[in-house]
């Protein structure tokens, strides 16, 4: 038995699940999310709790076991609480500034480079002492990520000085630079 996949989710009060099916329907104060899982695979619910079974232990419906569980309980904890990713923009120079709902970023380019927010996701700001910050929210967890992960790319931090754009928990390995005429 998987040993995420066997763990039971528990339903908040405020948390409405409609399981037809393979398609599943999480409605929150947050908003709503719907996804369908693999035929094989059966979400059941009862008394508040989700169940999440598979028919056999074969590799695949193993594998597919903790992935729907862990899916469906991303959906119940972003309809209620959220999701959010900060990203830390350092370098001499580089800023973050925001427009309307998108944001307007000067890394280094000739020109600045604007990002629009995905539906359902939205962009806070905040600027310290020679430290941009962005935050990234929104209910859905695989698109959070992968919003962050593009803001990400258009400036991914360099080993040497670390300039770029780095998620908050972030650690960059640091190079050395050329050792210079100091052997001669």
């Amino acid at each position: 038995m998987s040993r995420i996949g066997k763990l039971p989710i528990k339903v908040p009060p405020n948390v409405t699940v409609t399981i037809k099916g393979n398609d599943i329907h999480v409605k929150g104060p947050r908003g709503e999310l719907r996804r369908t899982v693999h035929k094989d695979i059966s979400v059941t619910m009862d008394n508040q709790i989700i169940h999440v079974t598979r028919p056999s232990e074969g590799r695949e419906h193993r594998s597919l076991h903790g992935l729907t569980r862990t899916l469906v309980n991303n959906m119940v904890e972003g309809v209620t609480t959220g999701f959010e990713k900060e990203l830390h923009i350092i370098g001499v120079g580089y800023k973050v500034a925001k427009q309307g709902k998108a944001i307007q970023i000067n890394c280094g380019y000739s020109h600045p480079v604007n990002i629009e927010p995905a539906p359902g996701i939205e962009f806070d700001v905040e600027a310290e002492k020679g430290l941009n910050k962005i935050k990234v929210r929104g209910i859905d967890k695989e698109l959070v990520g992968q919003v962050a992960a593009d803001i990400r790319y258009v400036k991914p931090p360099e080993p040497y000085k670390g300039k770029g754009i780095k998620y908050a928990k972030e650690v960059i390995i640091r190079k050395m630079g050329k050792a210079g005429k100091a052997g001669k």
